[in-house]
């Protein structure tokens, strides 16, 4: 199968128009008329992922490996050394970032893996109503997506309206209309803002938010008839308790 057929079944899916301007969503490595002999499904590109991979694969990842605009290759930097690498093995590559988030991602966690009912959409922003106990709900939500500990901006003791944007989604908080707000990747000073706005923050981690892009996507490709593997990506961040070590 041509890479170009793959292409026009994701479009269809999820169509790449629907990337936010800043994003590199699309063909990123290789060309349409390529033939694949499998897919594989992946969060990132990490080396360890390329050596995995068989020659010709077609890795289909959520964040996009070229990101931002090159200027130079230098093959003992990234992303360089990593395409060298992909190159070489005739590994090409197709990111579904913003359009995905959009179509499929948020939502998928939302009802998957919270288990909760989207009551509005809007963009990114999906928005639940429950009416709990902030402690509690925070609990759940680490229950729910694994982690052994949830940091959170608590500004109410009672959560009503509650918004959700897998990956890194703070730049939108103050167009957010919730009590709180469901996100990763959120820094100090987002916590100095949600305060200062009232608004509580629950931090679900951008690769423990967005890992199961993959599991989703696969889904959707066994039709294909090609061998589709999920081969993600590890999360590049190592937890550290006084107790242990947490990967």
């Amino acid at each position: 199968m041509k890479i170009s057929q793959v292409y026009a079944y994701l479009n269809e899916l999820s169509p790449f128009e629907l990337q936010e301007k800043w994003d590199n969503s699309g063909l990123l490595l290789g060309e349409m008329s390529q033939e694949i002999s499998q897919i594989a499904l992946s969060i990132d590109v990490d080396e360890k992922l390329i050596d995995s991979l068989e020659e010709n694969t077609l890795l289909i990842t959520h964040h996009p490996i070229i990101f931002a605009g090159l200027k130079q290759l230098e093959f003992n930097k990234y992303p360089a050394n990593l395409l060298r690498k992909m190159i070489r093995k005739n590994i090409s590559n197709i990111a579904m970032h913003t359009n995905f988030d959009q179509t499929h991602l948020n939502d998928y966690v939302v009802t998957e893996v919270l288990g909760l009912k989207i009551a509005q959409k809007d963009g990114f922003v999906a928005y639940v109503d429950v009416d709990e106990d902030f402690d509690i709900f925070a609990k759940k939500i680490a229950t729910s997506l694994k982690l052994d500990y949830i940091k959170c901006v608590k500004t109410k003791k009672q959560v009503k309206r509650v918004a959700l944007t897998t990956g890194s989604g703070c730049s939108l908080m103050r167009s957010i209309k919730a009590d709180c707000f469901l996100t990763g990747d959120i820094k100090y000073h987002d916590a100095m803002e949600a305060k200062s706005i009232n608004m509580s923050l629950i931090d679900i981690g951008h690769f423990e938010s967005e890992h199961h892009f993959a599991q989703i996507l696969e889904k959707h490709l066994k039709n294909l008839g090609l061998k589709v593997i999920i081969a993600s990506s590890e999360n590049p961040f190592t937890y550290i308790s006084n107790q242990h070590s947490i990967t």
